[in-house]
C-alpha cells in the first residue's frame, strides 16, 4: 500500500487515541487516562518539592535542589515580585505550585507513552477557575466585597459611562478563566498531536523502505525523523512557556484584581 495512504488510514486511530478514554471504570463513571496522569504528576511535583526542601540551605548544595531553588526564585522574582508588587510574598507560594505542575505536566507528556494533563480541557479548566477564584478572593479580601465589585470599572469616569465600562470590564474578567484554559490546551494539544503525526509519518515510510519500496521512501523517513527531533526540541520549549505564561498571567489577575483602579 502507498505510505501516504497507509499514513491517511492512520491519523484517525491516532487522533481517537487523544481522547478522555477510561483506564479504570466506564460508562461515564470512571478514571480516564488524564486525569490518571495528572494524579501521576501531582505525586511527582509532591515529590520534587518535599525532596528539595530536605536539602535546602543557605549555601544550595546538590544540582538537584539547586534547580528546585533556582525555578521557585525565578517564580518569586520574576512573576510574583515584578507582576503583583507590594504584598506579593503571600502569592508566590501559589504561583510556584501552579507554575511546578504546568511544567511537570507538560514535560511528563513529551515522554513516550505518556500523557499530559494539560493536553485535556477539562483539567486546564480545572486550573483555570482555580486561578479565577483565588484572585478574585483576593480582590474581595483587598477592597470589600461591594468595594471589589466597584473597582473592577476604573475610577474617574463620567456617571453614565460607568454601568457600561462595568459590563465591559466585567465581561473580560470572566473571559480570562476562558482564555488561560483554552491557551494552555491549544498549545499542549496541538504540540502533541504534530509530534504524533511526525512519529507515525517516519514510521510508515520507514517501515515502506524496509518491504522494499525503495531507498526513496527511506530517504523520506529520515527527512520526517529530523522533523520530529525538531519539533520535539520545540515542543520542550513550548512546555516551559506555557507554565510560564499561564502563572504569569495568574500574576497579572492578582495585581489587577488587589490594586487600586
Amino acid at each position: 500500500m502507498n505510505p501516504l495512504e497507509t499514513l491517511a488510514e492512520e491519523i484517525p486511530h491516532l487522533q481517537s487515541s487523544f481522547n478522555s478514554a477510561f483506564v479504570l471504570g466506564g460508562d461515564g463513571v470512571g478514571l480516564t487516562q488524564y486525569i490518571f496522569w495528572m494524579i501521576i504528576c501531582l505525586v511527582i511535583t509532591l515529590i520534587v518539592v518535599l525532596a528539595a526542601s530536605k536539602r535546602l540551605s543557605l549555601v544550595p548544595s546538590g544540582k538537584f535542589a539547586g534547580m528546585v531553588e533556582y525555578g521557585y526564585e525565578f517564580v518569586r522574582r520574576d512573576m510574583g515580585q515584578s507582576a503583583i508588587g507590594h504584598g506579593f510574598k503571600r502569592h508566590v507560594p501559589f504561583l510556584a505550585t501552579l507554575f511546578f505542575f504546568i511544567l511537570i505536566s507538560n514535560f511528563v507528556g513529551l515522554i513516550p507513552g505518556c500523557k499530559t494533563p494539560t493536553g485535556s480541557i477539562s483539567v486546564t479548566w480545572a486550573l483555570a477557575i482555580i486561578s479565577f477564584v483565588y484572585f478574585n478572593y483576593w480582590g474581595v479580601k483587598a477592597h470589600g466585597g461591594w468595594g471589589y465589585i466597584k473597582s473592577i470599572a476604573p475610577s474617574g469616569l463620567p456617571k453614565p459611562m460607568v454601568p457600561v465600562i462595568w459590563f465591559f470590564e466585567f465581561l473580560s474578567m470572566v473571559l480570562r478563566a476562558l482564555t488561560l484554559a483554552v491557551r494552555l490546551y491549544g498549545n499542549m494539544f496541538a504540540g502533541h498531536m504534530v509530534l504524533g503525526i511526525f512519529a507515525l509519518a517516519a514510521s510508515v515510510f520507514l517501515g515502506a523502505a524496509i518491504q522494499g519500496a525503495g531507498a526513496v521512501y527511506g530517504g523520506i523517513s529520515v527527512a520526517w525523523v529530523l522533523f520530529l527531533i525538531a519539533m520535539y526540541a520545540l515542543e520542550v520549549l513550548v512546555a516551559f512557556l506555557q507554565a510560564y505564561v499561564f502563572t504569569i498571567l495568574s500574576a497579572v489577575y492578582i495585581s489587577l484584581a488587589t490594586s487600586e483602579h
